[in-house]
């Protein structure tokens, strides 16, 4: 954003940021009452819009604590699903029931996947079912202050860090970044490889973080590519990728670390873009494929992202889809040091018996 357009937009982020903090200080004298319940829940979120990451971390956590305890949920609100109220993910559901990052929970992992933009009636939902979870993991939820998480986790993308950011819309705070009291745990998403242990220092310094606080640097790590019919069938992306031209397509927050890995293996990238939770037609489809197809000569693959696939998972385009020569590249956290460090802080919380925080009371 330019400076002119910044300081034009300075009074709307100014009133912005008084309407947010107001809230917040009415949650935090207890003005507005706000409900914790009796089991172990984890909020995961972030203080800026876009994508920082959470999706990767909320299956870090599901697969990590799924070791500890069967009886896992995650809870959203279900981004641009055609539903409403709470929904229960099935085997049939779709990104159009329940969203698309609920949708990778619920085909990857044996857990229960709920959505509702009502977070407390979503817990009280899933605490009446007959195999009712014992751990909840709300996803996106640190704004939402009705509900009182056992656990805080705050995210902040290492390249658009939250202490340098504005308020909306002269930057993407959704409050203000003192609000990072709040979080249990800060984690500094896609730190580069070569980030040097002085620079993380540095970072560490300008979080100053309280005694109730601990933080982390965790990177995305992308996996081996496989075809949308075919999970075994692979692409060796350090051995193999070189040999293909890729045309790649997502509709996520932030493309840039995904088109941007697979330069580094592929001899050739072109990247088409979509906006944020695109939900793909047939015409994008065709788009697609026009493209792919003008394409001269052969070695030449479609690349996407798992989000994206739960999008191109809708019955209308499915089949035109499988008829596609797409690979999806699936991505996952892991941490730049002090991985177990995390793990055993994530299962001292959930081993606890004593479920009430009573900090911020």
């Amino acid at each position: 954003m330019n400076r002119l357009l910044k300081i034009a937009l300075t009074p709307f982020a100014l009133l912005y940021g008084f309407i947010t903090y107001v809230r917040n200080r009415l949650y935090d004298l207890n003005i507005i009452k706000h409900t914790w319940f009796d089991i172990h829940t984890i909020g995961v979120g972030n203080l800026a819009v876009g994508g920082v990451g959470k999706t990767p971390l909320v299956e870090y956590l599901i697969t990590l604590l799924l070791k500890e305890e069967p009886k896992i949920a995650t809870l959203s609100r279900g981004y641009k699903r055609k539903t409403s109220g709470f929904l229960l993910a099935t085997s049939t559901s779709t990104a159009y029931d329940i969203g698309d990052e609920p949708l990778i929970y619920n085909t990857k992992y044996p857990i229960q996947v709920a959505v509702d933009s009502n977070r407390v009636n979503g817990v009280k939902k899933l605490l009446q079912l007959k195999d009712a979870p014992k751990i909840v993991l709300l996803d996106d939820v640190f704004q939402h202050r009705a509900i009182k998480c056992g656990l805080n986790i705050c995210v902040s993308d290492y390249n658009s860090l939250y202490f340098n950011d504005e308020m909306l819309p002269a930057g993407t705070l959704r409050e203000y970044k003192t609000g990072i009291i709040r979080a249990d745990v800060i984690i500094i998403s896609k730190t580069p490889d070569r980030t040097s242990a002085v620079e993380m220092r540095n970072i560490l310094k300008d979080i100053n973080p309280k005694a109730h606080q601990n933080v982390f640097f965790s990177y995305l790590k992308y996996g081996e590519l496989y075809s949308i019919t075919n999970q075994k069938q692979t692409i060796d992306t350090l051995n193999d990728l070189f040999r293909f031209r890729v045309i790649s397509f997502a509709g996520i927050a932030n493309a840039t670390p995904f088109v941007n890995y697979l330069k580094e293996y592929s001899a050739e990238v072109r990247h088409l873009p979509f906006s944020d939770h695109h939900d793909f037609v047939l015409k994008d489809l065709e788009d697609i494929e026009r493209y792919y197809q003008s394409l001269e000569g052969g070695n030449k693959i479609l690349v996407t992202t798992e989000k994206d696939m739960m999008r191109l998972k809708n019955p209308i385009i499915w089949d035109i889809a499988k008829r596609m020569n797409i690979f999806v590249l699936p991505v996952e956290v892991t941490f730049k040091e002090k991985e177990e460090e995390f793990n055993s802080l994530i299962l001292k919380y959930v081993r606890a018996n004593k479920i009430y925080h009573a900090k911020y009371s």
